[in-house]
């Protein structure tokens, strides 16, 4: 991998090297119920556990494992985890243990360990697996003890495993865990409603029909909520927030009046745990009764059961298990005897780690809520993440009558500008609705700033852009044409049609524009109003945010393709496949892509590489061949180096690897462009341009003065972008210094620090900075006042 270290800086940084798992035994295990995404994590702690000198141990069917021993808990090798990545479920096996809940069976467990001097656990699983592994680690001593009074082990082995670390992952696609904004599995499960959902809103057009679709969620309504959110259900019901009394009623005045505006379909999403407020239970088979009794229309259930648990994990649940995995081994090796068990978990785009008994008790905190039927408390209790996915379900969906609308008489354009971006749609239809509901008239602009200024301008309706969350490209239109050229035309178009405001979706090219608007400001008074960037390209490369709309189906489009490259070589002799990947000169795609893949090198423009580094990663993946591993990936970003092309390296590995293995390449091209938005897409998309148009209206109130909008102030002309845990709207005239504009990318990249975490799960000895590895906080009850800056997605 490319050897180029980083520009030297004031070293305040702390490296792992100084953090040694020499003479310490790592134990992993999953439990509970299965989630996409735990083998990424047992790989990379298996791996991580390797790299530091641990000794790491496969504990197979959970704890049930762990109690009966022999055979069930085996070391584990390097190569023990190869091809494991785009697995779903648990290799290892996971069971529910009965044995564990019992003082006996947990004597047992701790003589297993003790065999094996094992005094470091890893656990992967839900709520439960994790109160049971605290359990353990409060009883040990006293197990301990036991064991020596009844001599079956030593003073000595009592001594040597005197102190139990635990550090937990939450492994479960209901996303029930407080503290954390996703849980491993959870991402997956949402790629396997929205696909059962996508494949439903054909076959229900064509019909007339209403679906009801029952989603799993006993006591936690995220899937159903953040499902509903991503496909544009018209009703949903969750645990947390029974719907009022009458909603009977209520629902089916709301989807006869869907019908009577001409839509062809309904949807209603039901999670399984569903009650009302009295606390019966609402099952899908009497929403369905209710919807024919009493509107007669053709309806049809739909229960997805565990479908949601299968099939292979998604690039976010990989990267967010990989992540997840090193940290806790990190974690692990930190440890002391007075460090409480904590789980490692996500929080924004920041890993975090909490204690996990604090963890516990908010996660039953919420069920106790609803259990008291302090329903607004359960909601609150599930987080920030959880609460704006409620609020902003419920802004989109439930369209006002005119009279009850504010009358705010401000115009407000939306369009899309630069290369097409999955997600482009739901941000513009929750625009459109957002600003409606604030009363404001909104304009849709054609084929970006080339329509705006030959005036392909019209307004745009609430019920103009239903069913467009699901749709991929961009459907309003969109060119990479600058305003620079045309600001007289396009200043005349802004009177013509009295715009009052600008929300842009797009890439670099509309980060470009609002800058250039927000220079001519000085000579067109037309572009003295507010204006909103929200970024949205693949490659993500736009200054000020860690993420932009379109990058995570892109991602998602990249690594279904590579494992099915990979696969195409399984039973042939080894082989090495080198692929281009699209994102311009910026790495993103290539190195998270990477990551997500399980990529043996990925090379890209911002870690310059020379033909040492080349002919290094040659011999580094020839000698890996030599073992059992069978394949090889090799990714290359388009514009990484202008004389090492893809040909080069496929032509250089294809020879220095003769006799070891050969190579095959592949230019993923436009696909990586294309296809449905990913769940994540759609809802990123659906909340940046809710809170936008918020920004804009109090923006509008604020610049409204002597009958007319006037703002012309560095703040007035933004980009909403995600930081480490918040999101942020920022000026671009600030952005401007951030931003290395020759090659189209920010002047740092927050994703650059994940290089060193690819190249260890790839066996490379690299250095990799700690110093931005979670610390352990605490779980936060009471949230600061001002929402405006901070929200999770």
């Amino acid at each position: 991998m490319a050897g180029a270290s980083a520009p030297k800086r004031q070293d305040t940084r702390k490296f792992f090297e100084n953090l040694s798992g020499a003479g310490k035994s790592i134990a992993v295990l999953t439990s509970g119920g299965d989630a996409q995404g735990m083998n990424a994590a047992v790989r990379a702690v298996v791996r991580m556990g390797i790299y530091v000198g641990a000794k790491v141990y496969f504990i197979h069917e959970g704890y049930q494992g762990m109690v009966d021993g022999g055979d069930n808990i085996k070391e584990a090798k390097w190569e023990s985890v190869s091809s494991m990545l785009q697995v779903g479920g648990t290799v290892i096996g996971s069971a529910r243990c009965k044995d564990f809940r019992t003082h006996e069976g947990r004597l047992k467990a701790a003589h297993n360990l003790v065999q094996r001097d094992i005094t470091n656990l890893c656990v992967i699983g839900g709520d439960g697996s994790l109160t049971g592994a605290n359990l353990f680690r409060e009883e040990w001593s006293s197990l301990l003890e036991e064991l020596l009074q009844q001599g079956l082990i030593d003073e000595e082995a009592t001594q040597r495993n005197s102190e139990l670390h635990i550090v937990g992952m939450v492994g479960s696609i209901d996303n029930d865990f407080c503290g954390t904004d996703m849980t491993i599995g959870t991402d997956s499960a949402l790629h396997r409603i929205i696909e059962v959902v996508d494949a439903i809103m054909t076959t229900a057009q064509s019909h007339q029909r209403t679906f009801v679709l029952e989603v799993m969620g006993r006591h936690c309504g995220y899937l159903a909520l953040v499902s509903a959110l991503a496909c544009g259900a018209d009703w949903v019901f969750i645990p947390e927030m029974p719907p009022e009394d009458g909603w009977e009623d209520n629902m089916c005045q709301k989807l006869s009046e869907i019908r009577s505006r001409g839509s062809r379909l309904n949807i209603i999403i039901v999670a399984e745990g569903a009650t009302d407020r009295q606390g019966q239970h609402i099952t899908s088979d009497f929403v369905k009764d209710l919807v024919v009794r009493r509107l007669g229309f053709d309806t049809r259930v739909t229960i997805l059961g565990h479908v949601q648990r299968g099939g292979t994990p998604s690039a976010f649940d990989r990267i967010l298990a990989s992540r997840m995995g090193v940290e806790a081994v990190l974690a692990l090796l930190e440890a002391s005897a007075n460090t409480p068990a904590c789980v490692v978990s996500l929080v924004g785009n920041q890993a975090v780690r909490l204690p996990l008994m604090e963890c516990v008790q908010m996660t039953q905190e919420v069920q106790k809520a609803m259990d008291e039927k302090k329903f607004d408390e359960a909601v609150r209790l599930r987080g920030r993440s959880f609460e704006n996915n409620l609020s902003t379900y419920r802004l989109l969906s439930f369209r006002k009558a005119d009279s009850e609308l504010p009358n705010s008489s401000f115009n407000v354009a939306v369009m899309n500008v630069g290369a097409p971006a999955a997600g482009m749609n739901a941000a513009v239809r929750s625009a459109v609705r957002v600003g409606i509901t604030e009363g404001h008239k909104m304009f849709a602009v054609n084929d970006g700033f080339e329509g705006f200024y030959k005036g392909q301008i019209k307004e745009i309706k609430w019920g103009d852009v239903g069913g467009w969350t699901g749709q991929g490209g961009s459907l309003l239109g969109t060119k990479r044409t600058l305003p620079g050229k045309h600001l007289d035309k396009i200043a005349e178009q802004m009177r013509i049609h009295n715009i009052n405001a600008l929300l842009v979706v797009g890439g670099f090219e509309a980060f470009e524009s609002i800058l250039q608007l927000y220079v001519a400001r000085a000579d067109y008074e037309e572009f003295c109003i507010p204006m909103c960037i929200l970024p949205a390209t693949i490659s993500n490369n736009v200054p000020g945010t860690d993420l932009s709309l379109g990058a995570d189906t892109s991602l998602n489009a990249i690594v279904e393709t590579c494992d099915r490259i990979k696969q195409s070589a399984s039973g042939t002799k080894r082989r090495v496949f080198i692929i281009e990947t699209m994102g311009g000169y910026c790495g993103y795609l290539a190195t998270v892509g990477g990551l997500a893949a399980g990529a043996d090198t990925v090379y890209i423009y911002e870690e310059p590489f020379d033909i040492r580094d080349l002919q290094a990663n040659v011999e580094h993946l020839t000698e890996k061949m030599k073992t059992s591993i069978q394949r090889g990936l090799v990714l290359r970003n388009e514009n990484c180096n202008e004389n090492f092309t893809t040909d080069f390296i496929y032509q250089l590995y294809s020879e220095e690897g003769r006799g070891v293995f050969d190579c095959r390449k592949n230019i993923l091209g436009h696909m990586q462009q294309g296809g449905a938005p990913s769940p994540f897409d759609r809802n990123f998309g659906t909340k940046i341009a809710a809170k936008a148009m918020q920004w804009i209206t109090r923006t509008l109130k604020e610049s409204y003065k002597g009958g007319r909008v006037f703002a012309n102030s560095e703040e007035t002309a933004c980009l909403l972008g995600m930081r480490r845990r918040t999101l942020v709207f920022q000026p671009v005239a600030q952005l401007r210094d951030e931003t290395d504009f020759v090659h189209r990318i920010p002047k740092e990249q927050w994703w650059l620090k994940l290089r060193p975490l690819m190249k260890i799960l790839a066996k490379y000895k690299t250095s990799y900075d700690v110093s931005d590895s979670g610390q352990l906080e605490h779980v936060t009850r009471v949230r600061p006042k001002d929402s405006n800056t901070s929200t999770a997605i």
